[in-house]
């Protein structure tokens, strides 16, 4: 974890923020083996273009499952099963073409051939495959390093990718549904409805018309999910598609408004008997159930590729509609008191003042916005990257190696128990359970700490006690190691700073262990911590036409996106917001003068950098709401 005095225009300011590619860096080198290079029974980072995959699903165990078949420029293929017990930690891969970077995959063999399977601290990132996207992953950890070489990796593939293959699963428009039976669509749901206990109704268009009237299926009016008023203004636009047996449950957990990629549809073109005897042709739309040929559902963010052009067709074909599903316009509001003032005034005048601006945004650093949130020492103004989960493997494996062995005292505070695990190296960790009021607790009410163990057998224990602390023995006795989380409450990973802490050692929990709950500040205080707070830090560049303005999101960086930075790193569907967010008030691949217009409150004030006096601006009193 590096640590900088950084406090936005204090010292070094403007470089950290000027070159967002260096942000979240790992100083970890890793070593990529061509697909032709893989041996059984070893463990390999890989990168590889998806020619086939299936989206995750149940197992016959507890465990989701996903199946994915790669291919690299040596033209081997490799099939890879991979399980998890949560489904958000498999590989989030949307179609064919698709780019993916596997870390510790281990390769065994299997009917004379060599497959891949995930092994302990297995990560992936997955990247569109379109060339010229953007390079912003979809990652499995809420930390990842990634840097311009593994950048230069996805451009190479994808390039290469362009000009070999091509894509064998039909993605085609409604309207031309007629000639081909089975077909992924991306599509938006704009309603959907319980049919039976085997079969659920979803409610789709893309923009296009069927070529052939579609079949509509009966539902009473109350089971309905969704806007009557635009159901019926899209009726002509609007498909109605069964979903059978295992993707039922999927179905029943999509949200009105989002946008899917419906895998392996099979349209049908039936004989319809009137009334009058007469006969007419119906196109009829099934997802059957099970996983052949990648049967499933995909829920796509609106920051994709595809999406972002699905959305500018659908506005095109009925901007009102478009405008009802579609996150509602973002804009700024401000509790100001003071009058606008033009860039080109602010500029001029001295620091400190408070001004309001009426202008666009035209750029913002860092461009991966996950790269924003760091860690602020509030005692000593120092900034430290978030660490990443390769970077706490490294860290974990080595204090378990130079460790001495693990002690197991039972003490008056606390008592310990040894779990041998089955790895290559027969590992022991040890366990010890901190009593309360000199008994033991349940697990989702426990403090325990924790020696010898993987970042992953920790993800474990953190699912089901209530606060985690690493440990290691050194000479019988039980040390912190400040470099990883001095305290793990669920999600909630708690960081200390090195220059400000003065430890206490661990025996100083035990004037805790008569309290009733485990506060975080208790534990911190005992210990002698000085804990380090998750925050946002971002510069903004603003043009209002008379002069451009680089201002620090900074303090009140939270109040602005409505959003806690130490939840955003944990929660995809915040990620999701919160790229929203930026995407709506500075879009991508647009003029400035197509970016809307944004009254914002800026403060500037006097910094010394590097010896040098300048003025530095910040953005504060202004938060981000949906009209």
């Amino acid at each position: 974890m590096l640590g900088k005095h950084m406090e936005p225009g204090l010292c070094n300011g403007r470089e950290e923020t000027a070159c967002p590619r260096q942000w979240g860096v790992s100083s970890h080198k890793y070593t990529y083996t061509a697909l032709d290079k893989l041996t059984e029974n070893n463990v390999f980072n890989i990168y590889g273009v998806v020619k086939f995959f299936k989206p995750p699903y149940r197992s016959k165990g507890t465990d989701f499952c996903s199946v994915v078949t790669i291919v690299d420029q040596t033209d081997v293929k490799l099939k890879c099963l991979l399980f998890s017990e949560n489904q958000e930690t498999l590989p989030k891969i949307y179609k064919i073409g698709d780019i993916v970077r596997f870390h510790r995959i281990k390769v065994q063999k299997f009917n004379s051939e060599i497959q891949g399977i995930n092994s302990v601290g297995f990560s992936a990132l997955v990247f569109d495959g379109i060339v010229g996207s953007s390079v912003t992953p979809r990652s499995t950890s809420k930390c990842y390093s990634f840097n311009q070489d593994d950048e230069k990796a996805v451009q190479v593939l994808r390039q290469w990718a362009s000009d070999n293959l091509k894509d064998s699963a039909a993605q085609i428009k409604i309207s031309d549904v007629k000639s081909v039976p089975y077909f992924d669509l991306l599509c938006q749901l704009i309603g959907k409805a319980e049919v039976d206990k085997s079969s659920y109704l979803l409610k789709v268009w893309d923009g296009t018309k069927s070529s052939a009237p579609s079949w509509k299926v009966f539902v009473e009016n109350d089971a309905l999910e969704g806007n009557r008023k635009c159901i019926h203004q899209l009726k002509n636009l609007t498909i109605d598609l069964l979903v059978y047996d295992n993707h039922v449950e999927s179905a029943k957990s999509l949200k009105i408004g989002s946008y899917l990629v419906i895998h392996n549809v099979h349209a049908k073109l039936q004989t319809v008997n009137q009334e009058n005897e007469a006969q007419s042709l119906c196109l009829e739309f099934h997802l059957h159930g099970g996983t052949c040929f990648g049967r499933g559902i995909s829920v796509l963010p609106e920051n994709n590729h595809d999406v972002q052009v699905l959305q500018k067709f659908l506005f095109s074909v009925n901007p009102n509609t478009n405008s009802v599903y579609s996150h509602p316009r973002v804009a700024l509001k401000t509790h100001h008191k003071w009058q606008l003032s033009p860039i080109s005034t602010i500029i001029k005048n001295k620091a400190p003042q408070k001004y309001c601006i009426r202008a666009r945004i035209k750029c913002y650093e860092p461009e991966n916005l996950y790269q924003s949130v760091k860690l602020y020492c509030i005692k000593c103004k120092s900034l430290h990257d978030v660490p990443k989960d390769d970077d706490l493997n490294i860290i974990l494996q080595a204090i378990s190696s130079h460790s001495s062995l693990p002690s197991t005292p039972n003490t008056s505070w606390y008592q310990s128990a040894v779990w041998k695990t089955h790895s290559e190296r027969n590992r022991n960790v040890v366990i010890h359970f901190v009593k309360n009021n000199d008994m033991q607790q349940s697990a989702e009410d426990s403090l325990i700490m924790i020696e010898g163990g993987t970042l992953q057998e920790i993800y474990k224990l953190s699912r089901h006690f209530n606060s985690i602390i690493p440990v290691k023995s050194i000479q019988g006795s039980l040390e912190i190691d400040i470099s990883i989380p001095f305290l793990i409450q669920g999600n909630r990973w708690h960081y200390g700073c090195k220059q400000c802490s003065m430890f206490k050692g661990v025996e100083t929990l035990r004037d805790l262990c008569r309290d009733v709950s485990w506060n975080s500040t208790a534990i911190s205080e005992a210990l002698g911590i000085n804990p380090l707070k998750y925050v946002f830090l971002m510069n903004i560049t603003y043009d209002d036409g008379t002069g451009v303005l680089n201002a620090y999101l900074w303090n009140y960086s939270e109040q602005f996106f409505n959003i806690s930075a130490a939840d955003i790193l944990l929660d995809d569907k915040l990620q999701e917001k919160f790229q929203s967010i930026m995407d709506e008030l500075c879009p991508a691949n647009k003029n400035i003068c197509e970016h809307p217009w944004l009254e914002c409150c800026i403060k500037s004030y006097n910094s010394t950098d590097g010896g040098k006096d300048r003025v530095c601006y910040e953005i504060f009193e202004t938060e981000v709401f949906r009209e």
